[in-house]
């Protein structure tokens, strides 16, 4: 069987929602569990002024997309391609273009888990990056981004760094 992978989906203006709702739907219907794995609208926290306070609203991260991880064929492509709502897929043509590891880490959707071997309020080291060489502690593990936060030392107050894990290691 062949490798899913995330396509990007162009829909209609605000039709987000109501094409995953009903791409999901048909998936069910149709019995493509195993061929379209996930549905996804990107979504971000934004601060807004309102009325003099500050309120948290979720909004869409890329209004008139939406994410598909799923096993290309010719049922897929036009389950997909067919949804009411959908105009078409990213890429050249008819010709839809699978996203890049480098495309899909800001949006926090990894590829394949990473198992670590340290845990919150362990030492670490940086071994790579702008902070290589320097040893912190780990304040928070995000599995999802695959980043640690840890506290360093900087101008003499203790600062949150945010570090990915392929940068850091145990410190023994």
């Amino acid at each position: 069987m062949a490798e899913a992978k995330w396509y990007v989906a162009h829909t209609y203006s605000g039709y987000e929602n109501k094409v995953k709702a009903d791409l999901e739907k048909t998936i069910e219907n149709r019995h493509l569990q195993d061929e379209i794995l996930e549905v996804r609208v990107p979504m971000q926290d934004v601060v807004e002024m309102k009325n003099g306070t500050k309120k948290t609203v979720q909004k869409k991260l890329f209004p008139g997309y939406v994410l598909v991880n799923m096993v290309m064929n010719d049922e897929t492509w036009y389950v997909v391609r067919n949804t009411r709502g959908v105009t078409g897929f990213v890429g050249p043509g008819s010709k839809p273009v699978p996203l890049s590891e480098a495309e899909m880490k800001p949006l926090g959707i990894r590829s394949e888990n990473v198992t670590i071997d340290f845990t919150e309020n362990d030492a670490i080291v940086v071994v790579a990056g702008a902070w290589k060489d320097t040893v912190g502690v780990v304040q928070k593990i995000d599995y999802n981004k695959q980043t640690v936060t840890i506290t360093v030392e900087l101008f003499g107050r203790e600062t949150p760094v945010e570090i990915s894990f392929a940068e850091v290691r145990k410190l023994q």
